[in-house]
């Protein structure tokens, strides 16, 4: 039988490990920790226990960093994988015995300025200044992140723009946290990139993140838009138990509050759900009316600056009536008009828990206005924080309002600044907070008032031990007023605000206007010659 004399080519695969191998490294670097050697007689040993949780975190982290050294520079049999794998795992083993036996009694709060303080529960790199963000840094700024044995359970990466090598060196880093990370805030990290690198740099943290079982994940400040939300589509895909969500000043449009609809698996166990500042508009707040319909648990929504009208003020308002827990709510400066705020109103009705409302700048009109604080009249006894300033509420409404805030002995902030409540209003407003102990701040800036409603309000407030501040600015107290606002106060200052903007000869621009045009009338009138 003739041999055929070719030689087949032949190779050996030395990337990646087998999980024999991987497992049996680990038995060896736990030997390491708790075994005295020439390698480790500086040191001291570990305890079984600790070595081996150290052991498995030591290789997790370097095999997440060696196979993604891998995956972007191939080189086919794998073995600079395997040097930087075996590398990482060496360095590692070397900082945990420099470290010494577990800190879980005696735990820090590691920050980028390297303070400490007892809790090493927080990774925060925000404090420092802020700057772009590349690789060489990067390596050692979030160096403590890889130490086995950390218990960091939350990551702050704001204030700091990663860079796509920056992003790439967090990328093991992350995954191996991926079992106990619980709060994730990565706002404001992605200033002044382009929007291609940008994207790329979310989508290297959305991967790296997919999975985390988290409780709180903050994408704020990030200009996110549409394409931006789907780069996070991975990691909002995965969360199923979250608790709060941010998304703040991210450029969110109606397209982009679609793609947030559809990528969060379920908001059952959401708490808190902020959405300020973005250019969502009507079409953009039904999309975000889904979400909230479909959170029981939520207690504190925030949808303020969002360019929101009527039609999309009543689907939210709609939603905000399918369930019961609300503590705080801001929907400040949006054009829910009187229809928007009446449909408001029904839903105010079932949240007896509501602490804080924030309903400034809406539209309002005395109409909504009243149809609001009959509700709240009966619906939330704890109410403390109370906001509706800028709505064009007159004193026709001020009845109702006394009505709601008589009922309301823990109120502690009262704001209905930039109103037309003039002197009547205000004095209804201050005799309906008499009684009121707990009260430290009111704001009735800007109302017309005069130096009747003035002295009124200043007379009611001085006498509460806890006061803390009173603004009556901007309206039209005479001299005469301010002096005796002055003495008023004498004891204690500092609880009147500045009186800069007031107009000391009390009276509005409107009515100047309208003196002149008569003074101008009358003048014109004595120069006319009848024949």
């Amino acid at each position: 039988m003739e041999l055929n004399s070719q030689h087949r080519p032949f190779s050996i695969k030395l990337w990646p490990p087998s999980q024999n191998t991987r497992q049996a490294l680990v038995e060896r670097m736990t030997n390491n920790l708790t075994t005295k050697s020439v390698f480790t007689q500086k040191y001291e040993t570990l305890n079984q226990e600790e070595a081996e949780e150290n052991a498995k975190r030591i290789e997790d982290v370097a095999f997440a960093t060696a196979n993604l050294n891998h995956e972007k520079e191939p080189d086919g049999d794998g073995g600079s994988a395997v040097q930087l794998y075996a590398k990482e795992c060496s360095e590692l083993l070397l900082d945990v015995l420099k470290r010494g036996h577990s800190q879980k009694d005696n735990e820090e709060l590691i920050t980028s300025d390297n303070t400490s303080a007892h809790h090493e529960s927080v990774f925060d790199i925000s404090k420092g200044q802020r700057a772009f963000l590349e690789a060489e840094e990067a390596q050692e700024l979030l160096r403590p992140l890889k130490e086995p044995g950390n218990s960091f359970t939350k990551i702050c990466f704001s204030n700091r723009s990663f860079g796509i090598g920056a992003a790439e060196v967090a990328q093991p880093i992350l995954i191996s946290l991926k079992e106990q990370l619980k709060d994730v805030d990565l706002s404001d990290f992605i200033a002044g990139r382009s929007e291609a690198e940008a994207l790329d740099v979310m989508n290297i943290f959305s991967t790296a993140l997919e999975g985390c079982v988290l409780k709180s994940l903050n994408l704020s400040e990030n200009a996110l838009g549409e394409k931006g939300v789907r780069a996070f589509g991975p990691l909002l895909k995965s969360q199923k138990c979250l608790e709060e969500l941010y998304l703040i000043n991210d450029g969110i449009s109606e397209e982009a509050a679609r793609a947030v609809c559809e990528l969060i698996p379920s908001t059952e166990k959401l708490k808190v759900l902020h959405f300020h500042s973005n250019m969502t508009g009507d079409e953009g707040a039904l999309a975000i009316a889904e979400v909230v319909k479909c959170s029981p648990s939520l207690e504190d929504f925030r949808c303020s600056s969002t360019r929101i009208c009527t039609e999309g003020g009543v689907a939210l308002s709609d939603a905000l009536g399918n369930f019961t827990h609300l503590k705080k709510l801001d929907l400040r400066d949006n054009m829910l008009g009187v229809e928007g705020g009446v449909s408001l109103s029904k839903a105010l009705t079932k949240h007896a828990e509501l602490r804080e409302i924030y309903l400034s700048y809406l539209n309002l009109e005395d109409d909504a206005a009243i149809a609001i604080v009959d509700a709240l009249k009966e619906s939330a006894p704890y109410l403390e924080v109370f906001e509706m300033s800028g709505n064009d509420i007159t004193v026709d409404a001020a009845p109702t309002i006394v009505a709601c805030l008589a009922a309301k002995q823990f109120l502690a902030k009262l704001n209905l600044s930039e109103n037309e409540l003039k002197d009547e209003g205000a004095i209804q407003v201050s005799n309906g907070l008499k009684g009121h102990a707990q009260l430290k701040e009111i704001d009735l800036s800007c109302n017309q008032i005069t130096r009747a409603g003035a002295q009124h309000l200043a007379l009611t407030v001085v006498q509460k031990a806890d006061f803390k501040f009173l603004n009556i600015d901007g309206n039209l107290i005479s001299n005469e007023g301010i002096d005796e606002l002055i003495d008023i106060f004498k004891s204690s200052p500092g609880m009147l605000g500045p009186l800069d903007n007031n107009d000391p000869d009390g009276r509005d621009n409107d009515e100047k206007s309208d003196e002149s045009s008569e003074d101008e009338l009358e003048s014109k009138m004595k120069n006319l010659v009848v024949n």
